[in-house]
């Protein structure tokens, strides 16, 4: 695992959704949890792979009908790092519908 150079919101958001399963998740599934274009996750996905942070597999169900997806995941050495990656956002990130808090109150 290789430490990344550039850690923008947006790979902060693809790391939060492949934290939040960490069975493989294709493309799509990744890209509905980030809101984020497609055009942004799939660069994103495949730097992180350069870099040792996520494997990616082609599907093999045969069965399902449609192109194969290809399916992500992070590496198990990674987590710890992962983990460090969201700690660090976690005061600015606010849910979205939650109120701001208010100084003083």
């Amino acid at each position: 695992m290789q430490p990344l150079s550039t850690i923008t919101s947006a790979t902060v958001d693809v790391i939060e959704a492949l934290m939040a399963d960490l069975n493989p998740r294709w493309g799509l599934e990744i890209i509905k949890a980030t809101g984020r274009a497609p055009g942004t996750v799939y660069p994103i996905l495949d730097r992180l792979e350069r870099s040792g942070w996520v494997v990616s597999t082609w599907e093999s169900d045969s069965a399902r009908k449609g192109p194969r997806r290809r399916l992500y995941r992070l590496t198990g050495d990674v987590l710890p790092a992962a983990r460090r990656v969201l700690a660090k956002r976690a005061p600015a990130h606010q849910p979205i519908g939650q109120p701001l808090p208010q100084p003083g109150v």
